[in-house]
């Protein structure tokens, strides 16, 4: 693995030197966008939205639009003058307990790497982080981007989980259609608890398989095989999501069958 960051966790006057990986990985299927008659690649341009003309990289500038739709103009020494500082540290500036942070703020993990002379202070934090209980709460920049982070041991390494600011999240009330206020029968809740009970299963991440993306590179393999001009069949009709009934017993009660069946 490449490492994105080095640096060191910083807590008190203790540092740790470290390098810093991520901790997901993708994998996506690479799909370019072509014209379909001759299968030509197709090209994006930056075009003047008033005259339709290329604009050149060294004519594009970045611009804040104003509520007249005038812009506000921003060069390199405007971004400058607003960088957070650059640090190459994880500075712990709090500790805290992991339950108390709501799912919705956790972002993206990664994975702390010590250097070689660092490997006990790097152990003993680790060792104090998982007797406590707790985890350390860090703000650090990347990429110019100054992020909000907690570090917390997972087996025997110290992941950083970057977390989301409050000010990025949305309040679910904004939705509109939130439901409050709604009549549930004790009934109603005893079966859809009994459908929650027969599909309780201990959670096993090998169980799960991104099945979309094995069909699709199956199907690629299948084209890529066969002659120009040959049709395929229909697909197969998918069945349509049943919309939501007023005999909400009926439906619980039908879910309970199938389960068991």
């Amino acid at each position: 693995m490449k490492a994105l960051w080095k640096g060191s966790i910083s807590f008190g006057l203790v540092h740790i030197p470290i390098k810093l990986y991520s901790g997901t990985q993708t994998h996506r299927i690479a799909l370019d966008m072509v014209r379909q008659k001759d299968k030509c690649a197709i090209q994006y341009v930056r075009v003047c939205k008033k005259d339709g003309k290329e604009v050149p990289w060294e004519d594009i500038a970045k611009g804040y639009r104003k509520e007249n739709g005038d812009y506000v103009i921003l060069d390199k020494d405007d971004f400058a003058k607003v960088l957070p500082e650059k640090t190459q540290s994880l500075d712990i500036f709090e500790f805290i307990n992991e339950d108390e942070i709501p799912s919705k703020y956790l972002e993206k993990p990664y994975i702390t790497e010590p250097a070689k002379e660092a490997k006990k202070v790097y152990a003993l934090l680790r060792e104090a982080l998982r007797k406590s209980g707790k985890v350390g709460l860090c703000k650090f920049v990347m990429r110019t981007t100054e992020h909000l982070g907690i570090l917390k041991v997972e087996d025997d390494a110290i992941l950083l989980i970057q977390i989301r600011f409050e000010d990025e999240l949305r309040d679910p009330d904004e939705a509109g259609l939130i439901p409050k206020d709604i009549k549930i029968t004790k009934k109603e809740l005893d079966m859809a608890m009994s459908i929650i009970d027969q599909l309780t299963d201990k959670f096993e991440p090998s169980k799960y398989k991104d099945t979309y993306k094995a069909e699709l590179i199956k199907m690629i393999k299948k084209k890529a095989s066969e002659k120009p001009g040959k049709k395929e069949p229909a697909p197969t009709k998918r069945r349509k999501t049943p919309a939501a009934k007023d005999d909400l017993l009926e439906q619980l009660k039908a879910s309970l069958a199938a389960i068991k069946n």
